[in-house]
């Protein structure tokens, strides 16, 4: 399988399973990556996504024999690595991308569009696509600039170099790196705790107002946000997150 989908304390963790080709990017992985987020965002038991990759990479880009095949056979929509773009603003639940290695190209895409980014130390980042004779592809040229602003996004994507673990959180690419040696169960936990401590219904609206909040005026803004404020008022969340304080016990969220 070259994605692998497991559900557990309601989280879903979604990984990239090409190990032995750093999980780079295929026709068949687009789909169903993209049917496995799909399955994860409309299941009620699942309230935080976790994307990573098996073994040493998270994704190191476009599968080069799909690279090859276009430059010998031309070019086919339905297999193009850019024929499929990436899903993950659309997708309700908050993203956790947890960068495990290389995130290349096509694999930076990836894990810009994630909501939080944490970084295995031994991880790298870099666009590659000027490397290639590509542009920027997947919204990278939208996203980027917006988490790392737009110098430091123009010198990645023109220059193509790799961006070490720590330059990464420097220029605000990610927002956490941790040891190599216990990444995967530190991610596991923190997304654990997602899950259970804050509102499900708050992490979805208040994932909706960021990305929307991205081509609204400031006006606008204010006016959603107090909207959505009047009805998290009237919520049973609402109730249970007063009522868990005062109690001092841990919250009992429903997502209503």
């Amino acid at each position: 399988m070259e994605v692998i989908y497991e559900v557990a304390d309601h989280v879903a963790t979604i990984t990239l399973n090409r190990p032995d080709k750093l999980n780079a990017w295929t026709a068949n992985m687009a789909r169903t990556a993209g049917a496995a987020m799909q399955t994860a965002d409309q299941d009620p038991e699942v309230r935080v996504i976790v994307l990573t990759g098996a073994g040493r990479g998270f994704c190191a880009g476009a599968d080069m024999s799909l690279l090859t095949s276009i430059v010998s056979d031309g070019l086919d929509p339905e297999t193009s690595p850019a024929s499929r773009r990436a899903p993950l603003p659309e997708v309700s639940k908050p993203v956790i991308g947890a960068i495990n290695g290389h995130a290349v190209g096509l694999g930076l895409a990836l894990a810009v569009f994630c909501d939080i980014r944490i970084a295995a130390e031994s991880a790298k980042f870099g666009t590659a696509f000027a490397r290639r004779g590509l542009v920027a592809e997947f919204g990278l040229a939208w996203m980027l600039p917006r988490l790392v602003g737009l110098g430091t996004a123009m010198e990645m994507l023109l220059s193509a170099r790799l961006v070490d673990a720590a330059e990464a959180r420097q220029i605000g690419l990610v927002s956490r790196v941790l040891p190599d040696e216990a990444f995967a169960a530190t991610v596991a936990e923190y997304a654990r705790e997602m899950a259970v401590g804050v509102s499900p219904r708050s992490t979805q609206v208040i994932k909706r107002q960021v990305y929307q909040g991205l081509s609204q005026t400031l006006d606008h803004a204010f006016q959603v946000a107090e909207n959505e404020m009047l009805s998290s008022l009237r919520c049973e969340d609402f109730r249970e997150g007063v009522a868990h304080f005062l109690e001092k016990r841990a919250p009992r969220f429903t997502g209503r």
